[in-house]
């Protein structure tokens, strides 16, 4: 792959921390991007994500496809060559079956009214 150049990025956490900055392929793609957030996790964060499914990362307002390489996925919007990108990464927080099944209680079920004419 002689000739594609290496992108800078790093992944700015909710709390503010930042994860690298480290230089990426531009055909990685998304997917194996989350693994790599994923093994470089704080370890002293709660609730850190479990799989690649629970983080989402977003570039200039929008979320990235796992299947997405990083190539189709960056917007140039703003971006300085060799500079440092930063992406926002957002965990989903965790459910346990007991909040799923609460939360589907929470909707009462709709009953069928019917109406009959006498």
């Amino acid at each position: 792959m002689a000739g594609e150049e290496l992108i800078e990025l790093k992944f700015r956490l909710a709390d503010g921390t930042d994860i690298g900055p480290s230089k990426y392929n531009p055909s990685i793609t998304v997917g194996s991007l989350k693994e790599k957030i994923l093994a470089q996790w704080p370890k002293d964060k709660e609730n850190g994500p479990k799989t690649i499914n629970d983080v989402k990362i977003i570039n200039a307002g929008k979320i990235l496809e796992n299947n997405k390489t990083l190539a189709e996925s960056i917007l140039p919007v703003g971006e300085l060559p060799g500079g440092v990108i930063t992406m926002l990464v957002v965990v989903r927080p965790p459910f346990s079956d007991k909040n799923s099944e609460k939360l589907q209680d929470d909707f009462p079920k709709k009953s069928s009214c019917s109406c009959s004419i006498l």
